[in-house]
């Protein structure tokens, strides 16, 4: 069996990154920086919480005000009220809760805790009530990624938007794609043999969380500062889909 291995680099030097600015441009003067040139098929894995502040999705809590469901829901999870109207108003659901948690589905399809908004790793801004939104759309925004940086080095590649969530029966976090763009999101087995020669019968891998968490061992979750990570070494002839294609309809959620 031929050897197969995979490099993943963290690349260094990212500045922090604020509202408007151009995000393409600085991963890009980075890997430069770095004396990293993506080749083909390689994977560019950008943290969630750089690509929101470019798109500055930030509020500022004390312009929020609460409404009487955030403000009852807010005692139930012993959380700020105006934080929790915060997620509702990122939310299409609440699938659950207990103290010190507020589980919804967002808006963008994903089942996580307080819809994504979160105020680690935020700059001051003078009262310190800030706090950072997922992305509008992360699909969209891995593609821009994509095409901006296929185009400065002349090569394809994959591009993920990752997150660091929680996971029903397990302990801690893990990363998952919340935008993918140039590969196939979920690789589809069915029907490929097994060693001993049984086809598959509902084998699917997360292909796109895969690398997300792979990527997490770089990026850390405290004050690394390595938001971006290039993984090389990867070959894939799957059919290419974005990370939407890795959220289980609600009507197969045995959870929701």
């Amino acid at each position: 069996m031929p050897e197969r291995s995979v490099k993943l680099t963290a690349i260094p030097h990212i500045p922090l990154v604020k509202p408007g600015d151009d995000l393409a441009a600085t991963l890009i003067r980075a890997l430069d920086g770095a004396s990293l040139a993506p080749g083909k098929q390689d994977v560019l894995v950008v943290a969630q919480k750089i690509v929101s502040k470019a798109e500055g999705r930030y509020v500022n809590l004390s312009e929020v005000s609460p409404s009487e469901n955030a403000r009852s829901l807010g005692d139930a999870v012993d959380k700020d009220p105006r934080l929790v109207e915060v997620i509702l108003g990122e939310s299409e659901e609440v699938v659950s809760y207990g103290p010190g948690v507020l589980v919804v589905a967002h808006r963008i399809g994903v089942v996580l805790a307080n819809a994504g908004v979160d105020q680690s790793n935020l700059e001051p801004d003078g009262d310190g009530e800030r706090v950072l939104l997922l992305p509008v759309d992360p699909d969209a925004s891995a593609a821009e990624l994509k095409t901006r940086v296929e185009e400065h080095y002349a090569v394809e590649l994959g591009v993920v938007i990752s997150d660091s969530v929680g996971r029903p029966w397990r302990i801690g976090t893990v990363g998952i794609a919340l935008g993918a763009a140039g590969l196939p999101a979920v690789n589809d087995l069915i029907g490929r043999a097994d060693l001993c020669g049984r086809p598959l019968q509902v084998s699917q891998t997360a292909f796109a969380d895969e690398l997300a968490s792979a990527a997490s061992l770089l990026m850390g979750q405290a004050d690394e500062g390595l938001p971006a990570v290039l993984i090389s070494g990867l070959e894939w002839s799957a059919r290419e889909a974005n990370a939407k294609a890795l959220q289980r309809p609600k009507d197969q959620d045995l959870f929701r």
